[in-house]
Protein backbone atom coordinates (compact mmCIF):
# COMPACT_ATOMS: atom_id res chain seq x y z
CA UNK A 1 0.00 0.00 0.00
CA UNK A 2 1.31 3.83 -1.11
CA UNK A 3 2.14 5.62 2.01
CA UNK A 4 1.42 9.47 0.98
CA UNK A 5 3.27 11.70 2.98
CA UNK A 6 2.26 15.25 3.20
CA UNK A 7 5.56 17.55 4.06
CA UNK A 8 5.43 19.94 5.74
CA UNK A 9 1.32 20.03 6.29
CA UNK A 10 -2.40 20.00 4.67
CA UNK A 11 -1.64 23.77 4.08
CA UNK A 12 -0.06 23.89 0.85
CA UNK A 13 -2.61 21.86 -0.83
CA UNK A 14 -5.49 23.73 0.25
CA UNK A 15 -4.14 27.25 -0.37
CA UNK A 16 -4.27 26.53 -4.22
CA UNK A 17 -8.25 25.81 -3.97
CA UNK A 18 -8.63 29.11 -1.90
CA UNK A 19 -6.83 31.95 -4.88
CA UNK A 20 -7.83 29.60 -7.57
CA UNK A 21 -11.67 29.75 -6.74
CA UNK A 22 -11.27 32.83 -5.34
CA UNK A 23 -9.58 34.81 -8.60
CA UNK A 24 -11.95 33.04 -10.81
CA UNK A 25 -14.89 33.82 -8.65
CA UNK A 26 -13.49 37.86 -8.61
CA UNK A 27 -13.02 37.47 -12.91
CA UNK A 28 -16.40 36.05 -13.29
CA UNK A 29 -18.47 38.62 -11.26
CA UNK A 30 -16.55 41.82 -13.32
CA UNK A 31 -17.72 39.50 -16.40
CA UNK A 32 -21.17 39.11 -15.52
CA UNK A 33 -21.62 42.57 -14.43
CA UNK A 34 -20.72 43.83 -17.39
CA UNK A 35 -21.68 41.56 -19.71
CA UNK A 36 -24.85 41.01 -18.03
CA UNK A 37 -24.79 37.45 -18.30
CA UNK A 38 -26.79 35.47 -15.50
CA UNK A 39 -25.19 32.21 -16.14
CA UNK A 40 -21.97 34.36 -15.14
CA UNK A 41 -22.88 35.25 -11.75
CA UNK A 42 -24.48 31.88 -10.90
CA UNK A 43 -20.86 30.30 -11.20
CA UNK A 44 -19.69 33.52 -9.99
CA UNK A 45 -21.37 32.50 -6.70
CA UNK A 46 -20.85 29.21 -6.77
CA UNK A 47 -16.89 29.94 -6.73
CA UNK A 48 -16.93 32.30 -3.98
CA UNK A 49 -19.24 29.72 -1.39
CA UNK A 50 -16.95 26.72 -1.95
CA UNK A 51 -13.62 29.28 -2.16
CA UNK A 52 -14.77 30.40 0.97
CA UNK A 53 -15.59 26.86 2.74
CA UNK A 54 -12.17 25.66 1.72
CA UNK A 55 -10.36 28.83 2.96
CA UNK A 56 -11.52 28.11 6.65
CA UNK A 57 -9.64 25.07 6.45
CA UNK A 58 -6.64 26.83 4.89
CA UNK A 59 -6.72 29.12 7.78
CA UNK A 60 -6.57 25.95 9.97
CA UNK A 61 -3.48 24.54 8.49
CA UNK A 62 -1.82 27.82 8.30
CA UNK A 63 -2.21 27.94 11.61
CA UNK A 64 -0.94 24.30 11.85
CA UNK A 65 2.17 25.30 9.80
CA UNK A 66 3.01 28.68 11.78
CA UNK A 67 3.54 26.97 14.85
CA UNK A 68 5.15 23.48 13.65
CA UNK A 69 7.44 24.07 10.84
CA UNK A 70 11.40 24.66 11.43
CA UNK A 71 12.07 27.92 11.22
CA UNK A 72 14.52 30.91 11.33
CA UNK A 73 14.42 34.35 12.70
CA UNK A 74 14.23 35.49 8.79
CA UNK A 75 11.83 32.83 7.85
CA UNK A 76 9.37 33.82 11.19
CA UNK A 77 9.22 37.49 10.15
CA UNK A 78 8.11 36.57 6.70
CA UNK A 79 5.49 34.15 7.80
CA UNK A 80 3.97 36.66 9.97
CA UNK A 81 3.81 39.07 7.33
CA UNK A 82 1.74 36.49 5.12
CA UNK A 83 -0.20 35.32 7.96
CA UNK A 84 -0.96 39.20 8.75
CA UNK A 85 -2.12 39.36 5.08
CA UNK A 86 -4.22 36.12 5.24
CA UNK A 87 -6.68 36.84 7.74
CA UNK A 88 -8.01 39.76 6.80
CA UNK A 89 -8.16 39.00 3.10
CA UNK A 90 -9.86 35.48 4.38
CA UNK A 91 -12.37 37.72 6.76
CA UNK A 92 -13.16 40.02 3.99
CA UNK A 93 -14.07 37.19 1.49
CA UNK A 94 -16.14 35.50 4.36
CA UNK A 95 -18.49 38.37 4.57
CA UNK A 96 -18.64 39.03 0.76
CA UNK A 97 -19.51 34.81 0.86
CA UNK A 98 -22.38 36.01 3.20
CA UNK A 99 -23.36 39.21 1.19
CA UNK A 100 -24.01 36.74 -1.62
CA UNK A 101 -25.95 34.15 0.43
CA UNK A 102 -28.22 37.00 1.67
CA UNK A 103 -28.37 38.99 -0.84
CA UNK A 104 -28.06 37.15 -4.54
CA UNK A 105 -29.84 34.17 -4.58
CA UNK A 106 -31.72 33.72 -7.23
CA UNK A 107 -30.36 37.36 -8.32
CA UNK A 108 -30.00 38.02 -11.99
CA UNK A 109 -27.90 41.01 -11.41
CA UNK A 110 -25.33 42.19 -9.13
CA UNK A 111 -24.69 45.51 -7.20
CA UNK A 112 -21.60 47.38 -8.37
CA UNK A 113 -20.37 47.42 -4.72
CA UNK A 114 -20.03 44.43 -4.42
CA UNK A 115 -18.23 43.95 -7.55
CA UNK A 116 -15.32 46.57 -6.82
CA UNK A 117 -15.30 45.07 -3.11
CA UNK A 118 -14.60 41.48 -4.55
CA UNK A 119 -12.33 43.03 -7.21
CA UNK A 120 -10.56 44.82 -4.20
CA UNK A 121 -10.26 41.62 -2.06
CA UNK A 122 -8.18 39.45 -5.18
CA UNK A 123 -5.95 42.37 -5.05
CA UNK A 124 -5.28 41.39 -1.37
CA UNK A 125 -5.68 37.46 -2.52
CA UNK A 126 -3.18 37.90 -4.89
CA UNK A 127 -0.46 40.10 -2.46
CA UNK A 128 -1.37 37.19 0.27
CA UNK A 129 -0.01 34.66 -2.20
CA UNK A 130 3.00 36.63 -3.22
CA UNK A 131 3.82 36.93 0.61
CA UNK A 132 3.30 32.70 1.23
CA UNK A 133 5.38 32.09 -1.85
CA UNK A 134 7.89 34.06 -0.30
CA UNK A 135 8.16 32.21 2.87
CA UNK A 136 8.90 28.99 0.87
CA UNK A 137 10.49 30.16 -2.30
CA UNK A 138 12.82 32.93 -0.53
CA UNK A 139 13.31 31.63 2.80
CA UNK A 140 12.93 27.80 1.96
CA UNK A 141 10.33 27.15 5.18
CA UNK A 142 9.14 23.72 5.25
CA UNK A 143 11.49 22.65 2.35
CA UNK A 144 12.88 18.70 3.22
CA UNK A 145 15.90 19.25 0.68
CA UNK A 146 17.53 22.04 -1.06
CA UNK A 147 19.18 21.27 -4.51
CA UNK A 148 23.20 21.33 -4.74
CA UNK A 149 23.46 23.42 -7.93
CA UNK A 150 26.63 23.03 -10.19
CA UNK A 151 28.02 25.83 -12.52
CA UNK A 152 25.00 27.68 -13.63
CA UNK A 153 21.89 25.79 -12.44
CA UNK A 154 20.67 24.79 -16.00
CA UNK A 155 19.53 21.59 -17.66
CA UNK A 156 22.87 20.91 -18.79
CA UNK A 157 24.96 21.32 -15.92
CA UNK A 158 23.68 18.31 -14.11
CA UNK A 159 22.29 14.70 -15.06
CA UNK A 160 18.29 13.68 -15.61
CA UNK A 161 16.37 11.71 -13.46
CA UNK A 162 16.49 8.64 -16.48
CA UNK A 163 20.32 9.07 -17.27
CA UNK A 164 20.94 8.94 -13.20
CA UNK A 165 18.13 6.31 -12.68
CA UNK A 166 19.72 3.54 -15.75
CA UNK A 167 23.50 4.07 -14.36
CA UNK A 168 22.53 3.37 -10.81
CA UNK A 169 20.67 0.00 -12.66
CA UNK A 170 23.95 -0.67 -15.06
CA UNK A 171 21.66 -0.47 -17.65
CA UNK A 172 22.99 2.50 -19.44
CA UNK A 173 26.64 4.34 -19.44
CA UNK A 174 27.12 8.18 -19.17
CA UNK A 175 27.85 9.45 -22.81
CA UNK A 176 31.41 10.88 -21.68
CA UNK A 177 32.55 6.93 -20.52
CA UNK A 178 30.73 5.37 -23.98
CA UNK A 179 32.63 8.15 -25.65
CA UNK A 180 35.87 7.34 -23.83
CA UNK A 181 35.34 3.68 -24.59
CA UNK A 182 35.10 4.14 -28.32
CA UNK A 183 37.90 6.81 -28.55
CA UNK A 184 40.17 3.54 -27.45
CA UNK A 185 38.71 0.73 -29.73
CA UNK A 186 39.58 3.62 -32.26
CA UNK A 187 42.77 3.96 -31.32
CA UNK A 188 43.86 0.58 -31.67
CA UNK A 189 42.37 0.36 -34.49
CA UNK A 190 44.25 2.95 -36.13
CA UNK A 191 47.60 1.72 -34.15
CA UNK A 192 46.80 -1.35 -36.44
CA UNK A 193 46.24 0.52 -39.76
CA UNK A 194 49.45 2.26 -39.57
CA UNK A 195 51.63 -1.01 -39.24
CA UNK A 196 52.57 -0.48 -35.29
CA UNK A 197 52.23 -4.44 -33.47
CA UNK A 198 50.20 -4.80 -30.30
CA UNK A 199 50.47 -6.82 -27.77
CA UNK A 200 47.73 -9.15 -29.01
CA UNK A 201 49.43 -9.81 -32.04
CA UNK A 202 52.73 -10.94 -30.90
CA UNK A 203 51.77 -14.47 -29.90
CA UNK A 204 50.29 -15.06 -33.36
CA UNK A 205 53.68 -13.75 -34.78
CA UNK A 206 55.82 -15.78 -32.32
CA UNK A 207 53.73 -18.90 -33.10
CA UNK A 208 54.10 -18.35 -36.88
CA UNK A 209 57.53 -18.06 -36.70
CA UNK A 210 58.19 -20.76 -34.81
CA UNK A 211 56.50 -23.12 -37.32
CA UNK A 212 58.72 -21.68 -40.04
CA UNK A 213 62.16 -22.25 -38.01
CA UNK A 214 60.53 -25.44 -37.37
CA UNK A 215 60.16 -26.47 -41.29
CA UNK A 216 63.94 -25.46 -41.76
CA UNK A 217 65.00 -27.83 -39.12
CA UNK A 218 63.13 -30.79 -40.73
Amino acid sequence: MMNIEIIPNYHPILVHFTIGLLSISALLYFLGSILKKENLLIVARWNLWVGTVITVGTVIAGFDAYNSVAHDAASHAAMTDHKNWALPTAGIFSLLALWALWKQRGAKTVSTVFVVMIVLASGLLAVTGYKGGEVVYRHGTGVMRMPEIHGDGGHGSHSHGEEASANHHGTAAPAAQRDSHEGNDHGEEMEDHHGVTTPEKEPEQQESQGHDHGGHEY
